[in-house]
């Protein structure tokens, strides 16, 4: 019999904690090993039941999640979903929780019966399986303090040796799901001032795509903002698909600009890479270069397959750098990669293909 994913909810509401022990454990592949009302019972519950998942509120007493996450990071890294209300304050700390080493993220749910709280559920239990087997790496705490940006580094004060590219008609699309907030922090942040104009699909929630464009926006010497319908897309600037909108790429002779939509989900998802790397491959074509990053499920696998196709370079993250190897592994699996490369190689990845 396969082993189950041992589970503990941690949460200061007792509502949530039984809404979401309840509806894990119906699953066949998931053992809710136990429950705690703030981190300190955590602290005790986690040493004594070795769980291989934790779910983590982020706003409790006595300590927040977000303290309680460095600490277990630091000192006992284990795979973490947050739980999280959407409000603005609520979507900060996650992302500052992303940053800390979190895995992923769902929004809280309510006590109430809806569709909407089934959706929510529906999503941890995915999010859960995936952290099960997704690569935590110890919180050393000289990195974390030079990787989590403060106001010393905005991007006025910003310093990097650039590689200069050249073209202004070129696109750079980007595709990512779990683990790709700090992925995309990773590279954008080495993206010079003159970088092509790039589009990018997050997988994220409405309101969360505000605050993580601002956070970007923050430390990196290109632009970066939420994307809205008919914005251009221009030299030294990143456009994130804002939550629950589809991005499509248009062109109008040499400018090219973005379109947003709330039609159907694809691959479960809006926004969707796919949605996007399909109209790059339309639009752009051989000017366009395409990137995929680390996440789960099969999201932008065709879509870098027709960019490809229509000229496009294209580039996967590889295994080892990847929280969760899926969405790349699968576009490697139907020959849409023309790179395989770690997430730090990225940024000369593209150079290269920008400059070839």
């Amino acid at each position: 019999m396969k082993k189950k994913i041992k589970v503990l909810v941690v949460d200061d509401s007792a509502v949530v904690r039984k809404i979401i022990s309840s509806t894990l454990d119906k699953h066949e592949d998931i053992e809710v090993v136990g429950t705690a009302p703030d981190p300190f019972v955590a602290r005790n519950k986690i040493l004594s039941l070795k769980p291989d998942v934790i779910t983590l509120d982020v706003e409790m007493p006595r300590m927040d999640g977000l303290t309680f996450l460095k600490k277990l990071m630091t000192y006992y890294p284990i795979p973490t979903i947050m739980v999280s209300s959407l409000t603005q304050e609520g979507c900060d700390a996650t992302l500052k929780a992303l940053e800390a080493g979190a895995i992923d993220y769902v929004a809280k749910p309510t006590g109430r019966l809806s569709s909407d709280v089934k959706d929510v559920l529906d999503e941890l239990y995915t999010k859960v399986k995936a952290a099960s087997r997704a690569k935590v790496k110890r919180n050393d705490k000289e990195h974390s303090t030079k990787q989590t940006p403060s106001i010393s580094h905005a991007k006025k004060t910003i310093e990097h040796n650039y590689t200069l590219f050249k073209g202004t008609n070129k696109i750079i699309a980007i595709g990512a799901s779990t683990g790709g907030t700090e992925a995309l922090k990773e590279v954008l942040i080495r993206m010079p001032p003159d970088s092509p104009a790039i589009a990018i699909v997050q997988h994220m929630p409405e309101l969360f795509t505000s605050a993580f464009a601002k956070r970007l926006d923050d430390i990196c010497s290109i632009t970066v903002k939420e994307g809205k319908n008919g914005d251009s897309l221009i030299q030294g600037q990143a456009i994130i698909a804002p939550g629950n909108y589809h991005i499509r790429l248009r062109r109008s002779g040499a400018m090219y600009h973005i379109e947003t939509n709330q039609e159907s989900p694809v691959h479960y998802q809006r926004p969707s890479v796919d949605v996007l790397f399909d109209t790059v491959a339309k639009y752009a074509g051989e000017n366009a270069i395409g990137v995929i990053m680390t996440g789960m499920g099969s999201d932008g696998a065709t879509g870098l397959l027709k960019m490809k196709e229509a000229g496009a370079k294209t580039i996967a993250q590889d295994e080892d750098s990847c929280v969760v190897f899926g969405m790349p592994k699968e576009a490697i699996k139907l020959g849409a990669v023309d790179k395989i490369v770690p997430l730090q190689n990225i940024p000369d990845c593209i150079s290269t293909f920008i400059n070839a």
